[in-house]
């Protein structure tokens, strides 16, 4: 923990005091030695400046999205800011030293990338709409996951996790693939029906045994694993559907031909044309929510979050610049 300079709203650019930040990867930053003063792309907060926003006034309770893209590009002109390739200098625009991450007291964000949080939303629920439930949101609006399908999730970890009750609240039938013993019992608890280990030779047998001999209609990946993706195309029954949240791996070009399958990139969720839906999957996934939220920190303990993290003996864990409230999910 550190002291900064409080960062200064300018234009469209608002200052929200951070009530709660979700953790993601930050935790492989901490693990490798690497220190920075700006961790963090996921919150919600309360607006405490507005500036000149037209859109946002003080008191404003938001959902803070990741990074700064421009606002004016094709990408954020269609609500997909996470695809802009001319991002922001907040810091420069607003002369402040410090206001990009969020495991911080207060953040700095572009008005459009703050999206309100209804009133019968609570503040721990919705962190949830960020990185939680956001990639896998997105990844099956685009692979038009129905209650009539079975989707196999690959990799548990928080936004595989996410991923299950993004799955389950839809209402299709989900099959997970998980090593770690933690998270395969959360897997089974958030609603998937069969865990298995993406290890196991007869892999592709077991994934035909429990879909007619077909495989699973739809896929996700999200394990980040180098061999994962070939791995999980063959999962797929022929003219399915495959998503991918992660950075690694390839994908033999044949098999895809072959097969038929459709293909989809899915970084984050465009809050501008899918808001009110994403807000309400928070509210239908509440009680599963309260399962995937294992663990919450004050921020004064990251170090002791980050050790947690690593161990993979965790679900979603928040964090809290004041202190775990007492009754965090109505934090305000």
């Amino acid at each position: 923990m550190s002291e900064r300079e409080e960062p200064r709203a300018a234009g469209d650019v608002v200052k929200v005091q951070v009530l709660v930040a979700p953790m993601c990867t930050e935790w492989q930053q901490w693990r490798a030695g690497k220190a920075s003063n700006e961790l963090g792309h996921e919150a919600v907060g309360v607006v405490v400046d507005a500036a000149h926003s037209s859109r946002l006034k003080v008191g404003d309770r938001v959902v803070v999205m990741p990074h700064a893209g421009c606002g004016t590009c094709p990408a954020c002109a269609a609500g997909e800011h996470i695809h802009c390739t001319e991002q922001r200098d907040l810091l420069a625009e607003t002369g402040s030293t410090s206001g990009i991450g969020c495991y911080a007291d207060t953040l700095l964000k572009p008005d459009y990338l703050l999206h309100k949080v209804p009133d019968d939303i609570e503040t721990d629920y919705a962190a949830m709409a960020i990185c939680a439930l956001g990639p896998s949101f997105t990844a099956m609006e685009r692979m038009q996951v129905s209650a009539d399908d079975t989707v196999l999730i690959s990799g548990c970890g928080a936004v595989g996790l996410g991923a299950i009750i993004n799955a389950r609240t839809i209402g299709a039938r989900v099959i997970a693939l998980e090593l770690n013993p933690f998270r395969a019992e959360l897997a089974r608890a958030l609603g998937a029906e069969q865990v298995l280990d993406p290890r196991a030779a007869d892999l592709v047998d077991q994934v035909r045994a429990l879909t007619g001999g077909y495989g699973v209609d739809a896929a996700l990946e999200t394990s980040n694993n180098e061999a994962a993706p070939p791995v999980v195309l063959e999962l797929v029954r022929a003219r399915g559907r495959l998503a991918f949240v992660t950075w690694s791996g390839d994908l033999p070009v044949k098999r895809i031909t072959g097969k038929g399958v459709d293909i989809f990139g899915s970084w984050h969720w465009n809050h501008e044309r899918h808001g009110d839906k994403m807000m309400q999957r928070v509210r239908d996934a509440r009680p599963l929510l309260d399962k995937l939220t294992t663990h919450r920190f004050a921020m004064a303990d990251v170090s002791e979050a980050f050790a947690l993290q690593e161990t993979g003996r965790c679900g979603k864990v928040l964090l809290y610049p004041g202190g775990v409230p007492a009754n965090p999910e109505v934090a305000s």
